[in-house]
């Protein structure tokens, strides 16, 4: 897995300096400001760290299902709705402050637990494809959302498209000012662990890597694995709505209209480098998270565009995607 990673980091800063080379009038500019630019100050390495942690509950969220032989293709819709109903729920228990926002962000990640585990019923007990039922009800939900973030919701008194924002009160402290980082950095490292611990030192992680590995054997073994595939599912939801939770009480303070675009499948890259290993997601993030802020200082200091940073996650994706296919044909040749 390390080989594989180094690999994949390599090659996507190869491909950073090619891009560079050929796209830059400056290259030399560009690439003091992709690679140097997120550390030059307190602002961009705290938003550069801050960046980082939807990566990190996504890519936590992915590797959940997929240990257990599932596929969450419905990240952006079940962030977005976490994060909406995190606000709506904060905004209407303003006077409660710290236990107001704690019930918001219960309120935020049951709902994105229960989209993703309607699919996972679907799939326990008519078979129906997770990957589908997922991305669709995510294309669902998210024009819902837009509907009561730029109609009951909206805030008229904001230049944005978003919600009125939440209590002081109700918000995460700010650990590195002036950047936005805020203490979710800690929340999201908690949960690696968590997630961890779950899956390798349980019995219930232990069922789930084992049905991921070979469902037909788990069930002969007595694995309810219909159950499983719920909980998993549901437990992969949470984990998405853990981030639009955060990325409310913690950055933005309100829900900017489409602001969870792309996280889904940010996430799932991830996951993918870090080879499903939660532990492994934490520098993989940071490396994701550096290529984007990279990418945004360089194009405000010199004439690149951002779309730099769209062609190097490809790059990730494709060849991450490339490793995991190649490791799935080793094991099945082995066997």
């Amino acid at each position: 897995m390390r080989k594989n990673v180094i690999f994949i980091f390599a090659a996507s800063l190869l491909t950073v300096f090619l891009l560079i080379f050929i796209l830059s009038d400056t290259p030399l500019k560009t690439l003091y400001y992709f690679f140097i630019g997120p550390f030059r100050n307190l602002y961009s390495f705290g938003n550069m760290l801050n960046s980082a942690v939807p990566l990190i509950f996504g890519a936590l969220g992915i590797i959940i299902a997929m240990k257990a032989g599932n596929l969450n293709l419905g990240g952006e819709g079940q962030v977005y709705l976490g994060a909406f109903i995190t606000t709506a729920v904060a905004l209407s228990l303003t006077r409660f402050g710290v236990t107001g926002a704690v019930i918001a962000v219960m309120a935020g990640v049951l709902s994105s637990a229960s989209l993703s585990a309607f699919s996972g019923i679907c799939k326990a007990k008519w078979k129906t494809p997770e990957i589908i039922t997922t991305f669709l009800l995510s294309c669902a939900v998210i024009p819902i959302v837009n509907y009561f973030v730029t109609g009951p919701f909206l805030d008229p008194e904001t230049s944005l498209i978003s919600t009125k924002k939440i209590a002081e009160n109700m918000r995460l402290p700010l650990i590195l000012r002036p950047s936005s980082l805020s203490a979710g950095i800690f929340i999201a490292l908690i949960f690696v662990i968590i997630v961890y611990f779950f899956l390798y030192k349980t019995k219930r992680g232990y069922e789930f890597r084992i049905a991921g590995k070979n469902e037909m054997f788990a069930r002969y073994g007595g694995i309810n694995t219909r159950l499983n595939t719920i909980i998993a599912m549901a437990m992969s939801g949470a984990l998405y709505g853990f981030a639009g939770s955060v990325a409310v009480i913690g950055t933005h303070y309100s829900v900017i209209k489409e602001f969870s675009a792309g996280l889904g499948w940010s996430g799932l890259t991830v996951a993918l480098i870090a080879s499903f290993s939660p532990i492994a997601v934490i520098p993989c993030a940071l490396f994701l998270a550096w290529t984007e802020t990279g990418a945004r200082i360089a194009m405000q200091n010199t004439g690149i565009t951002y779309e730099i940073s769209y062609i190097i996650q490809a790059v990730i994706f494709f060849l991450s995607t490339s490793v995991v296919v190649k490791n799935i044909f080793e094991r099945k040749r082995k066997g």
